[in-house]
């Protein structure tokens, strides 16, 4: 026997005050083909079951949801069961959008089979094996159409915690930038692999994070896009890649934005921006929310060269350069079932609809 242990975080949420899941359990299998009914799970059960505001669960913070004793062995699919919503608020399962009211999260599938994620949990014998649900509800939360309704399309990643001394990235942002709006993230070939918005001191907390190199990514309305190269993650020691008194100021932007806009068939597709520099890397900028009625979605796009350093230890200052070849250029790409579709643009100049139809 071995016995597996479950946190659970989140990447911040664009647009939303609220972003809230009542979890009653949470089931695992060593079958990826394991059916609901199957015998053969293992579980964490919440009892009571446990209200969590993802929003709450960002900038390194972790909550726990429990551990079980279990087989040791290899786990594939993890189910998260979620209570069912009530007839009115507060609702099990919420999203508040800013500046307006509760509305409930509509997540049929979470009530009855569970929200279902291929893993790979390794439970030693006699260990304890640690993993966190990072849920990114910016991506998860879909509206739909003009109901004034929202679909939980769950994105979720399986992390295994292997150290509390190491797996995190620590930092500043210049203070006139921190805010909600800003966005600092991990990425990995384009991909992002954790991400977090600053404090109001401007400092971030990217937690946890799989051992590796990374390219670190800030982005803010009014600023151009800022990359860190190179920066590396540990399981034994914080990675620092900047401090209070040397933070990392992108210089203000001199265009206004452009706004880029299309729509995505199925509306089920997910839609980003990605801007490559010269000599690499391409990291994405933005993520579009796509209405899951109407496959609209819709960027606000900076025109000014994004500026790139490479990781330093203890700088004593950071010299960002520009990269004036891929000022206001970029690729939207949209993925629907695996499928990947890509469309140049340059937005220095007033851009077409982007449309991608999926067969």
């Amino acid at each position: 026997m071995g016995t597996l242990r479950l946190s659970i975080t989140d990447a911040p949420s664009c647009g939303y005050d609220a972003v809230n899941i009542t979890i009653e359990k949470v089931r695992v299998h060593q079958s990826a083909s394991a059916a609901a009914g199957d015998s053969g799970w293992s579980e964490i059960v919440l009892a009571p079951a446990k209200r969590v505001n993802l929003l709450d669960l960002s900038n390194g913070v972790l909550q726990e949801l429990g551990q079980t004793a279990l087989p040791a062995g290899k786990y594939t699919q993890l189910r998260l069961l979620l209570a069912a919503n009530g007839a009115g608020p507060p609702f099990a399962n919420s999203v508040v959008p800013t500046g307006g009211s509760e509305t409930a999260l509509d997540t049929p599938s979470a009530q009855q089979s569970g929200l279902k994620l291929n893993t790979d949990i390794d439970v030693p014998p006699d260990q304890v094996a640690d993993f966190v649900l990072d849920f990114d509800a910016c991506k998860s939360v879909v509206k739909r159409g003009n109901s004034g309704r929202y679909n939980l399309k769950p994105v979720i990643s399986v992390i295994p915690l292997l150290s509390d001394a190491g797996m995190r990235v620590v930092g500043f942002v210049h203070p006139a930038i921190a805010s909600g709006s800003t966005l600092v993230s991990l990425q990995s070939a384009g991909v992002p692999v954790k991400a977090t918005m600053p404090d109001a001191s401007g400092q971030f907390v990217l937690y946890p994070v799989p051992a590796g190199t990374y390219d670190l990514v800030v982005t803010s309305p009014g600023h151009a896009t800022a990359v860190m190269t190179g920066v590396p993650v540990v399981t034994t020691a914080y990675t620092h890649v900047s401090s209070a008194t040397v933070p990392i100021a992108p210089a203000g932007a001199a265009s206004a934005p452009r706004a880029v806009a299309g729509t995505v068939t199925p509306p089920t597709a997910t839609v980003r921006a990605l801007q490559s520099f010269s000599g690499g890397p391409t990291v994405e900028t933005a993520f579009a929310p796509v209405n899951a009625t109407s496959g609209a979605f819709g960027f606000s796009l900076v025109i000014d060269a994004p500026v790139k350093t490479t990781f330093v230890v203890n700088p004593p200052s950071l010299t960002f350069v520009p990269d004036p070849t891929a000022a206001g250029r970029y690729t939207i790409e949209a993925t629907a079932e695996g499928v990947v579709k890509t469309q140049p643009i340059d937005a220095n100049a007033p851009v077409p609809d982007v449309n991608f139809v999926f067969p």
